[in-house]
């Protein structure tokens, strides 16, 4: 464990002090993100952030290829390198469009090319002997890898819409599937528990923790195209890695369900931006619109408009994430009683968080001590402030609210 803690601290350090020097790298070619009608920030801000993200991946891999413990996983075939190729290349793609803007088939086209590589070269999902007989031929899961890069690329890019979410829930995933890829490896193979799932989760952790401090709300910089298209990569590599941890004749002779539940843990990790992809696919297809023609109707900007503070709705949805991640990962180790009991109660949790600051708030506008959205300082829900001349009896009178209460609308 402290091998892969210590490519975590050397991703997240490399991350963060390389994100300023890329700041004004991006300022300098003229990577900032414009004032668009469906952002949420009120000035440009410099994106390409991926490139410092990148410079972490590179920073870590070269730490582990030398620490011999991990030194085996290099030595295996596919090995870790082949990740770094696709994450470049994404990264790569991502830059070109943070400057000048791309079109989505070119951006399709250089995605398929990063998964095409990794599949290529054996990163790949696990074939599986079902009853005896093969179902799937290499080439048709080829394919399937290469879609599931791609429907993880977009995803976490659709998420990416408000200050540190995309790498939160992201890290918040990598965590889950870092421990769940431990456990898994080192209860299979206890005397050599290194794994190229655990390696690259880790590394994702590192990478989004090293990020985050220049990216929460109020963010100096956004990852851009090129940060959360590798993200989704980075991710969808450690999860087509996981499935090489089962022995398919193992599971044709016994039971197929930990062969898949790497492939549903992530499915989990990711379930928040899958939906609001798989929602905004569905609006703007019944509007008649192109799939990736951008809106401001995602998930995080719904929250903004119920009346979520831009941090708390970051929040809300990283709980969100936590939930179904970590609800997933423990019911893979945990007694189903216990692990419905957990489920529960953080699902309880969740909502309590989502909901309980709208009702709180609510409750403070009836009782006329926060004004409403658009509303003068003072003022009652029906028109402006105003009082009985003389203050005559009985007459309702309203208090003006004082500078600690117009402060939290």
């Amino acid at each position: 464990m402290r091998a892969y803690l210590l490519v975590v601290v050397v991703a997240a350090a490399v991350t963060y002090l390389t994100t300023p020097l890329v700041r004004l790298l991006a300022q300098r070619v003229g990577a900032i993100t414009p004032l668009r009608e469906r952002d949420v920030h009120t000035v440009p801000v410099p994106r390409m952030g991926g490139v410092a993200m990148l410079c972490g991946v590179v920073a870590a891999l070269v730490v582990a290829s030398r620490i011999p413990f991990l030194s085996r996983v290099f030595e295996a075939d596919p090995g870790p390198q082949w990740v770094l190729v696709g994450a470049a290349v994404v990264c790569a793609v991502g830059v070109a469009d943070d400057i000048v803007q791309l079109d989505a088939v070119t951006k399709l086209a250089g995605q398929v090319l990063a998964a095409g590589i990794m599949g290529w070269q054996g990163i790949s999902l696990l074939q599986l002997p079902i009853g005896g007989v093969t179902l799937l031929s290499s080439r048709t899961m080829m394919v399937i890898t290469i879609l599931v890069v791609l429907v993880s690329v977009n995803a976490v890019n659709f998420v990416d819409g408000l200050d540190g979410l995309a790498a939160g829930i992201v890290g918040i995933g990598a965590v889950a599937f870092f421990g769940y890829s431990y456990a898994l490896q080192r209860g299979s193979a206890p005397d050599d528990f290194s794994s190229l799932a655990t390696l690259i989760a880790g590394i994702t952790v590192g990478c989004c923790l090293g990020f985050l401090p220049h990216n929460f709300h109020p963010a100096r910089i956004f990852m851009g195209d090129s940060g959360s298209m590798m993200l989704g990569l980075l991710l969808a590599s450690a999860t087509i890695a996981a499935t090489s941890t089962v022995d398919p004749e193992t599971v044709a002779d016994e039971k197929i369900a930990p062969a898949f539940f790497p492939l549903l843990l992530p499915i989990a990790v990711l379930l928040v931006p899958l939906g609001d992809m798989l929602l905004a696919v569905v609006r703007r297809t019944r509007q008649g619109k192109a799939f990736w023609h951008p809106d401001k109707k995602h998930l995080h900007h719904r929250l903004l408009q119920l009346g979520h503070s831009h941090p708390v709705a970051v929040l809300v949805m990283y709980s969100w994430a936590a939930f179904l991640s970590f609800g997933m990962a423990s019911s893979a180790f945990l007694p189903l009683a216990q692990a419905l009991a957990v489920a529960v109660a953080a699902g309880c949790v969740v909502l309590a968080l989502t909901f309980l600051p709208l009702w709180w708030r609510r409750r403070e506008r009836r009782a006329g001590t926060v004004p409403l959205p658009g509303q003068l300082p003072g003022a009652t829900p029906d028109g402006p402030a105003a009082s009985t001349p003389g203050g005559a009896p009985g007459a309702e009178r309203v208090r003006p609210a004082g500078p600690a209460e117009t402060s939290r609308t």
